[in-house]
């Protein structure tokens, strides 16, 4: 968080809407997020936290609303600015790592490719730090040169991880990060997951069906249903005295598995 300016939230959402037709993805979404903060979005499937999250990190565009990034809309953003700010402040972590790797492409070149869209071209500083970020990620140096096809559903993920984060993101977006793993590879991740947040300093938005993943990464919950928020606060103050009674549900029926 060093030269955060702590004064201003680092995104400001105001009244997002996304509409399909006549159904809406999200309506008049409100929200700041701060510098080092992590922000918890939950809901059952359909609740438009999905749709939420892919508006946030541009990858579809609102109808309504504004998305403030250091104090500028993003929506008004030229498509070059798009590019570096996806490139350099901003990462995105696909549930399905498949759809943040290169599948084609070693470990090691994953890695490196984020560097080199950064303006990094020493090729040895490059592998340096590649290795360096796979250590990070807990996988061994010595597979740099295997392909993501060779590793685990575990292992892809971290490395989709290491891939986003290698060029010091101010802000990351986490799209269900432990989603189709077995728990005992959930928990590993998780684990790694809070190390890098708190030391990286990281602002996440992260949306998970998960209490226990929010319960453990969040500072703040979000709990939306048919596309609207309907409970917000610390995430310890809503999974343990929740208000609405829809939040009231999905902690009762975790309690009940």
């Amino acid at each position: 968080m060093d030269g955060a300016n702590l004064t201003m939230p680092l995104l400001s959402v105001q009244r997002l809407t996304k509409r399909y037709g006549p159904r809406i993805g999200c309506a008049e979404v409100a929200f700041d997020l701060w510098p080092g903060e992590v922000l918890g979005i939950v809901g059952e499937s359909g609740s438009g936290k999905s749709t939420l999250l892919s508006c946030l990190a541009g990858l579809q565009r609102p109808d309504e609303g504004a998305i403030l990034w250091e104090g500028r809309d993003v929506l008004g953003f030229s498509e070059a600015e798009r590019r570096r700010l996806l490139r350099g402040d901003w990462a995105y972590v696909h549930q399905n790592p498949r759809d943040g790797l290169r599948m084609g492409v070693s470990a090691g070149g994953n890695v490196g490719e984020r560097l080199m869209a950064v303006g990094q071209r020493h090729y040895g500083a490059i592998r340096d730090t590649a290795t360096d970020w796979l250590g990070r990620v807990e996988i061994a140096a010595e597979r740099i040169d295997d392909r993501p096809s060779a590793f685990s559903g575990g292992m892809q993920q971290r490395l989709q991880i290491a891939r986003n984060l290698v060029t010091g993101p101010r802000l990351v977006f986490m799209d269900e990060p432990t989603g189709g793993l077995d728990v005992s590879v959930q928990a590993r991740l998780l684990d790694l997951l809070r190390g890098l947040v708190r030391d990286l300093g990281l602002s996440v938005v992260i949306v998970t069906h998960d209490l226990a993943v929010v319960r453990l990464l969040a500072d703040r919950l979000m709990v939306m249903k048919s596309g609207h928020v309907v409970e917000t606060g610390l995430t310890d103050q809503v999974l343990d005295d929740p208000q609405h009674a829809y939040t009231q549900l999905l902690v009762s029926s975790v309690l009940q598995v």
